[in-house]
């Protein structure tokens, strides 16, 4: 028996040297893959980006002295984009809670008054929601500069379709755990604030990040009411200088960018709420 233990000890340790290089080759193996993955990825887009650029250059679409010139100002815009947008998604993660709280609830009135922001909001473009706060509230004797009327509308806006994403993410939560906070006798206020909300917050975080990089975008939109954002300084050297497709380009190109920026941030962030959940 002994002996028999001590061959299947000596057959062990062998199988660990034979082992270990196969999966170090294998682990290799995947390693360069991704890296080819990658340099394959970024030789493609610099090639499709290089390609526009010398189009556009040979056209005489693009004038270096022009954008040395301008370019400065357009991105001077970016501050205000971010502001915008972040103070937007702020006020919109509020409002998407109480409304996901109102749909939920058994009060009849409660719930049509939140259906009915949720209906209004969705039924109506938001540009014409923008022109309604900034100037269509003046009237009522409500007055607000153009930054807190885009902020507000964006806000208000974004609020009703994130609700629908709040909601979802608290019935997510597994009834069990409401039930067991209620059989140790723990008010139900306690057990939204303690229990359901902290897991339904890890539930929307991926989805309100991609509400708030869709924000980024829409942000545009409050150049009607003399936001001076991005694209409110591109349309106006641009029209100035008879040099709209100069300027429109670097508009878009900083959205592009920080669209990317902020969308490498929320596939980190979802990675780690992923390893979380593990």
């Amino acid at each position: 028996m002994a002996g028999g233990g001590g061959a299947q000890g000596t057959e062990f340790t062998l199988d660990v040297p034979r082992r270990a290089p196969i999966v170090e080759r294998i682990t290799s193996a995947r390693r360069r893959a991704r890296v080819l993955f990658r340099i394959q990825f970024a030789a493609v887009w610099l090639i499709l980006i290089t390609l526009i650029v010398v189009g556009l250059y040979a056209g005489g679409r693009i004038e270096p002295d022009w954008l040395g010139r301008n370019a400065p100002f357009i991105l001077g815009g970016i501050g205000i984009t971010i502001l915008v947008s972040i103070a937007s998604i702020v006020l919109a993660t509020f409002m998407a809670l109480i409304g996901a709280l109102g749909r939920l609830s058994t009060n009849a009135i409660v719930y049509a008054v939140s259906s009915f922001y949720v209906s209004l909001v969705r039924g109506t473009p938001l540009l014409v929601q923008i022109y309604i706060v900034f100037f269509a509230l003046p009237q009522l004797g409500i007055v607000l500069d153009p930054i807190p009327s885009g902020i507000v509308a964006l806000g208000f806006n974004y609020g009703a379709y994130m609700t629908e994403i709040f909601r979802a993410g608290i019935q997510a939560v597994p009834h069990g755990q409401v039930e067991a906070a209620h059989a140790v006798g723990m008010p139900d206020r306690l057990i939204f604030r303690r229990i359901v909300l902290p897991q339904a917050v890890r539930i929307v975080i991926p989805a309100v990040g991609n509400e708030f990089i869709a924000m980024i975008k829409d942000s545009s939109l409050v150049s009607v009411i003399t936001v001076q954002e991005l694209l409110w300084r591109a349309r106006n050297v641009g029209t100035r200088d008879a040099r709209s497709i100069q300027a429109f380009l670097v508009a878009a190109l900083v959205y592009w960018i920080l669209t990317i920026i902020f969308s490498i941030f929320q596939e980190r962030l979802e990675r780690r709420l992923a390893r979380s959940d593990r």
